[in-house]
């Protein structure tokens, strides 16, 4: 089989891994539950590449991802359920119904206008799921509730966010951001006093609930607290490899360092 640009290409490729009498046996034993971890790693492979600038691999992690929807369209495929070309259909549906002011004669002179009839578009849809699946006399997927489909399988920071920003669409939000500075110092105080009493139960959920308002107040500074965090990952790295480089020049080990050495050299590194 030859490569090729072709999608059908791709989905024949997939097809055969799978076939259960010639396929890679790895591949014949995978279920939408074992593949969903790496669906979620490939998409992260996008998002540092992005980071990074590094279009070669941005290329080659976008062709990963795809063939990961090419896969569970595999599997879904083999159960009955839809096709590869069942997903493109549904998802040009939604774009176009989506976008009324660019493929209607609806009119939006701002991204915000254009995100808010994004989502006003996409609560009439699920009012309308809803309603069928009643009519039909089936349970609903979900409980009713405007953070219900907020799905769980999200990093918590990313799932944070978009609670807070779903509740402050309706008005459940601080003015500005020095009331969330506040509301940090007043969970910060309620941690502390939990760290003191000793119960490790109820210092998680303080510290979680430091964590949540962290992120709210990153919402409204105006950026994204996952890529913040992100960067400051990079640089905690940047900064410890510069402790290693500089330890290896003296013939001195990490584990052989002192604390003293390395917080020199971590002060040092801060400077570069």
């Amino acid at each position: 089989m030859r490569p090729s640009k072709d999608i059908v290409r791709l989905i024949e490729i997939m097809a055969a891994l799978r076939d259960p009498h010639s396929g890679c046996p790895w591949d014949i034993e995978q279920d939408f539950n074992s593949i969903a971890p790496y669906t979620i790693e490939e998409a992260y492979e996008v998002a540092d590449a992005i980071e990074r600038s590094d279009l070669d691999d941005l290329r080659e992690e976008l062709g990963d991802l795809l063939l990961q929807v090419v896969y569970h369209a595999r599997m879904a495929e083999e159960k009955g359920f839809f096709r590869f070309d069942d997903v493109v259909e549904v998802i040009t549906e939604k774009m176009i119904r989506r976008h009324p002011h660019v493929f209607g004669d609806k009119k939006a002179r701002s991204s915000g206008m254009a995100r808010g009839a994004w989502d006003r578009i996409k609560e009439q849809e699920k009012a309308v799921k809803s309603l069928q699946r009643q009519k039909a006399g089936l349970p609903e997927k979900q409980p009713p509730g405007l953070l219900a489909d907020i799905p769980r399988s999200l990093p918590a920071l990313t799932r944070a966010l978009k609670i807070q920003n779903k509740a402050a669409r309706v008005g459940f939000d601080w003015d500005n951001p020095q009331a969330v500075i506040e509301k940090v110092r007043e969970e910060l105080d309620e941690l502390e006093i939990e760290l003191e009493s000793g119960n490790l139960q109820n210092t998680q959920m303080e510290f979680g609930d430091v964590l949540f308002t962290l992120t709210n107040l990153a919402r409204h500074i105006g950026f994204d607290p996952e890529t913040a965090l992100r960067n400051s990952n990079g640089k905690i790295i940047k900064r410890f490899e510069h402790i290693e480089t500089e330890l290896a020049k003296q013939g001195i080990s990490l584990e052989d360092a002192s604390q003293e050495e390395m917080e020199t050299l971590w002060q040092a590194a801060k400077t570069l």
